[in-house]
């Protein structure tokens, strides 16, 4: 039962009762943590050693996400576009206006995000590694703000050093899959990629909205950076219960997208999460949406099919799929977003 509210609640913001988080939910201390190290020390060679990679299959395969430590992003590089992004949106409401996206352009500033058509209790700013017009007629091309001054050079270097670091991650994913290492790469010749500053300011009814409303990530891979706040919460696989990310310090947060999951067969699924809020502290996150060329038609890889395991999905367009997904986090719809399950087989 919700708990009486001293002010007005909003209902643009109320989840329904099913989906409210509970007053108390665990640390989720079993969410795997993976050590990169090996792939940067003096004497790493061109062989990834067999306890990394399977370390990398049963995250993702009995979780769907993971945190990575010594990743090789460098501390002052995080701190740096954590800096900026705190400086951004600290500015007054109307600086950050100047830069609020629309129906035309979807990146930029925006307050209004929806997610399964209910709205967050949060801030962004978008941009995209790969300005152009795409061929879905999406309009990828990025609002920088003026102020403050080192806004843009902090977060795209952040930017390009985590691509190193998703493009590491999809190799390893690769490898588990028994594919060549670089087997997924050309996907992401023309990636429709793009990055996020998330700020959720403190909330005064906590115990019915969401920072996010609870959803499953539409690219290949999520690579995020939270601060010490917390309130990143993943369904857990093998009962179903929502457990909290704990946060661990400069370390990032891994999570298998759709198409993952569907590249794979189901090998590995896409897990479900949500962004909790609270009464007291701001949060901030800053993730790294690794997403492929609009031309793709995704669907289970080939070597991954044959007549004992058959395709268990439809192809489907990523151009297309990625449209839709913006248009129904741009606005409330009357309809239900687009999911990969809409294209699983029968």
């Amino acid at each position: 039962m919700a708990q009486a509210h001293c002010v007005q609640v909003d209902p643009a913001f109320v989840q329904a009762p099913e989906h409210r988080p509970k007053a108390a939910i665990s640390d989720a201390d079993g969410v795997p943590l993976v050590d990169l190290s090996p792939l940067f020390s003096d004497s790493a060679g061109d062989t990834i050693p067999a306890t990394l990679l399977s370390q990398v299959e049963v995250a993702s395969r009995d979780w769907g996400f993971f945190q990575v430590i010594n990743h090789g992003v460098p501390l002052e590089v995080l701190k740096k576009a954590e800096a900026a992004e705190k400086k951004f949106f600290a500015l007054p409401e109307e600086e950050k206006l100047k830069v609020r996206r629309d129906e035309a352009n979807r990146f930029g500033y925006y307050e209004s995000e929806h997610t399964k058509n209910v709205r967050d209790w949060k801030r962004i700013f978008d941009f995209v590694l790969q300005e152009r017009l795409d061929v879905t007629g999406l309009v990828l091309k990025n609002r920088w703000p003026e102020v403050p001054l080192d806004f843009r050079e902090s977060i795209e270097e952040y930017a390009k050093c985590v691509e190193k670091l998703a493009f590491i991650v999809l190799e390893l994913i690769s490898l588990t899959l028994n594919l060549p290492p670089k087997r997924l790469n050309a996907f992401f010749e023309e990636q429709t990629t793009f990055v996020r500053l998330n700020h959720y300011p403190p909330c005064p009814y906590p115990d019915l909205a969401l920072g996010v409303g609870h959803h499953k990530d539409s690219g290949a891979l999520t690579v995020l950076y939270q601060d010490s706040v917390g309130g990143l919460d993943v369904k857990r696989q093998s009962d179903g219960e929502w457990v909290r990310v704990k946060p661990i310090p400069n370390s990032f947060v891994i999570n298998v997208g759709d198409i993952i999951q569907v590249w794979s067969n189901d090998k590995y699924l896409s897990a479900e999460h949500r962004v909790s809020v609270n009464t007291e502290r701001d949060r901030f996150s800053i993730p790294f949406f690794f997403n492929p060329a609009s031309n793709i038609d995704v669907r289970p890889l080939p070597e991954l099919v044959d007549d004992r395991n058959p395709g268990k999905y439809k192809e489907y367009n990523w151009g297309e799929f990625f449209k839709r997904r913006m248009d129904s986090d741009f606005k409330k719809l009357e309809v239900e977003n687009i999911q990969i399950d809409h294209f699983k087989r029968a």
